[in-house]
């Protein structure tokens, strides 16, 4: 079909269409609606973006209708640059379309979110001389995402946008040094403005989750950890751009600025290359000004969906049904940063219906999610977690989180709750899915009550993935098929090591993935928690029931190419106990 519009098709609005084609009944398309006029999207961008549907499918049936193509993904670096340097960037965001290339009839194909809005089809044939344009349906945020990768390719290597990112910093720090440093003297405070801002789009373009800005003698040296791992991406600035730098970042959090003397603790709300982001502040005094600690948090629901968290098929069927359960407690286990919260969001945002009341007791609020009571503890004024927890059982709740068990008083509300009908999910800071029951007898739990209660653990880790652009081959040695757990076989074996390209940064990792332990209690397992043994033999009886241990896990994904042998060894304890490959 060539064309400037797609077909029109008689009394068929979008809405419309979106219920035809997604089968979703008439009150999730009512909750979705009041979720679009909040948040400024169509409902077709609040189905897709929250996988209310199959994105695939319900795209493929509205295009079809439409006599459209459709597209649920998109490449970036298969753009036409040379078309794509011919639409203005405003204008392919505020229009939420895209040019991808050219038919072999000649005809441009451009990627559209809503295909009643026919209007910029008409500018963009002007656009391109009268051409031919062919619209394709297409996610808005998929639309968005090649947007910034497209518009930001610029320089032909990630190298090269880290250099000229560094420069438009040191270019507005010179600036800034140059001012009157008199505050009446000073009549625009743009530049240093500029220079926040130019901090936090570069630590999303590095994909970065933490920003560290820390104050030193003669300089402030900037951080971004990256995949777990601190890398200063650019050189130290000034020493006296200390006090305005951190004003303004407080101004933003906001908090109070002529305290200097105590830790403070914000949340920033912001839009970075069509994204939304909280940012979690945190600001310290330390002995040459204060350290700032800023965690870059996206408001998407697309890292919540938990097949894309590294869970194995298995892994994930089990806890599709431990998640479906109508009571029962269960827990996740692991060190701080290794995906709890994560894992357990992503628990909520697959079972958050309307039929479904959920309310959560966190310490912070880290993502918000819609449809959910998330409620924030507050020491200082006795909102702790056994207060909060004790008040949401008043609420009537289906489903409860609590952001972590630190005390007895908490298990014991969390575990009374779930002996009276309500599933409760926690956090606990353990090494391993055994050693939580023995963490909750310490705590004081009753064996009983624990027996009683506990459905499941899941202790997880994440571990860097390769990028699959320098990954390198290569034989593995018995040795080392021998630290990951696995008896080498008769045969020679494969394995990956990073390499290191501009894709990673030089790093040869892109990206985390969870490697999981998932315990299920049984009887056997009940009947140990009784006997009062250690956790040593009930993790030899869960492995005998079936349980895969975290390094076992790793080396899974060891064996498939995704991570490497020192990621799991650096993410997992030793063990004794040995795998088949």
């Amino acid at each position: 079909m060539t064309g400037v519009a797609p077909a029109p098709v008689e009394a068929l609005s979008l809405d419309a269409l979106l219920a035809r084609a997604s089968g979703l009944s008439a009150e999730l398309l009512t909750a979705a609606r009041g979720r679009a006029e909040d948040s400024g999207r169509t409902v077709l961008d609040v189905v897709l973006d929250e996988r209310l549907v199959d994105v695939e499918a319900t795209l493929g049936t509205m295009a079809s209708e439409l006599g459209l193509a459709a597209r649920p993904t998109l490449d970036a670096a298969a753009c036409d640059p040379a078309l794509v340097d011919r639409v203005p960037i405003a204008f392919a965001k505020q229009h939420a379309l895209l040019p991808l290339g050219r038919d072999d009839d000649g005809a441009i194909c451009v990627a559209i979110a809503d295909p009643f809005e026919t209007e910029p089809l008409d500018d963009l044939r002007l656009l391109f001389d009268g051409a031919d344009v062919r619209a394709e349906l297409a996610p808005r945020r998929a639309i968005l995402d090649a947007i910034n990768q497209v518009y930001d390719r610029g320089p032909a290597s990630a190298e090269a946008l880290a250099l000229d990112a560094s420069e438009d910093l040191y270019a507005i720090a010179d600036e800034i040094s140059h001012e009157p440093q008199d505050l009446l003297d000073a009549s625009d405070d743009a530049p240093i403005i500029r220079l926040v801002n130019s901090l936090l789009q570069h630590a999303v373009k590095e994909r970065a989750s933490d920003v560290h800005m820390e104050p030193f003698e003669r300089e402030i040296r900037v951080r971004f950890r990256i995949d777990d791992i601190l890398y200063e991406p650019v050189r130290p600035l000034p020493r006296s751009l200390q006090a305005p730098i951190v004003s303004r970042i407080k101004i933003m959090g906001g908090l109070n600025i002529a305290e200097k003397r105590l830790p403070q603790d914000g949340r920033i709300r912001l839009k970075i290359a069509g994204r939304d982001y909280d940012v979690r502040l945190s600001t310290l005094p330390v002995a040459h000004g204060e350290r700032v600690v800023m965690r870059l948090l996206p408001r998407t629901t697309e890292m919540l969906n938990l097949e894309h968290l590294g869970f194995d098929e298995d892994h994930l069927k089990a806890w599709h049904k431990l998640i479906a359960r109508p009571n029962g407690i269960m827990l996740v286990t692991g060190p701080t940063g290794s995906g709890k919260t994560t894992t357990l969001y992503g628990a909520l945002a697959r079972i958050n219906t309307l039929d479904v009341n959920i309310i959560t007791v966190e310490d912070p609020v880290e993502i918000q999610l819609p449809g959910i009571g998330q409620i924030e503890v507050n020491p200082k004024i006795g909102l702790t977690f056994a207060s909060g927890l004790r008040s949401i059982l008043r609420q009537d709740p289906d489903v409860v989180l609590v952001g972590e068990i630190r005390d007895l008083e908490t298990a014991e509300i969390a575990i009374q709750a779930s002996l009276t009908g309500h599933l409760v999910f926690a956090t606990l800071h353990t090494n391993d899915a055994p050693s939580a029951i023995t963490r909750l007898v310490d705590m004081g739990v009753e064996r009983f009550l624990v027996a009683s209660s506990l459905v499941a653990v899941l202790a997880q880790r994440l571990v860097r993935v390769l990028c699959s652009h320098c990954r390198e081959a290569y034989e593995a040695t018995a040795e080392e098929l021998a630290e990951i757990g696995i008896r080498p076989p008769p045969r020679p074996v494969t394995l990956y090591r990073p390499g290191a390209c501009e894709h990673c940064n030089q790093t040869g990792y892109r990206g985390r993935l969870g490697i999981f332990e998932l315990m299920l209690v049984d009887d056997a397992v009940r009947e140990l928690i009784a006997q009062n043994v250690d956790a040593k033999r009930i993790k030899r009886q869960a492995v005998a029931g079936g349980m895969r241990t975290l390094r076992v896990d790793g080396a899974r994904k060891v064996l498939r190419g995704i991570t490497s042998v020192a990621e799991v060894l650096r993410a997992t304890e030793e063990e004794t106990l040995v795998a088949e490959l």
